[in-house]
């Protein structure tokens, strides 16, 4: 996936399309949770569709439940819904970092390969 250590450093136009494949990465991630949060919150709490959006868009991003929660079910899926959340933030930024860090690392052990 990343180029070796001996290898050169990719052209702007070959890591600019790399990063844009980790970004859909990420956005597949952020989509992929907020359905499961939209399908918990439907049937586990029995909310509209779009009650349920809002929730789980309102829990992945940090914000907090909005409805009322009145089942156990639905109140034990919103606590593992919500450290879930929690971690699928750090591995989304993790993602879209990835590319960044490592052009960054490879650029500077070149720069260390020829002093």
């Amino acid at each position: 996936m990343f180029e070796h250590r001996k290898q050169p450093l990719l052209t702007s136009r070959e890591f600019l399309i790399r990063q844009l494949y980790f970004l859909l990465a990420a956005l597949g991630i952020i989509i992929g949770s907020l359905v499961m949060g939209v399908l918990g919150y439907h049937f586990l709490e029995n909310l509209s569709w779009i009650d349920a959006l809002v929730n789980a868009s309102m829990i992945l991003g940090g914000m907090g439940p909005v409805n009322e929660l009145h089942t156990d079910a639905g109140k034990l899926f919103a606590s593992f819904y919500a450290l879930y959340s929690g971690i699928i933030f750090l591995v989304s930024v993790g993602v879209i970092l990835a590319p960044l860090y490592h052009r960054f690392l490879h650029r500077f052990h070149l720069e260390m390969e020829d002093s």
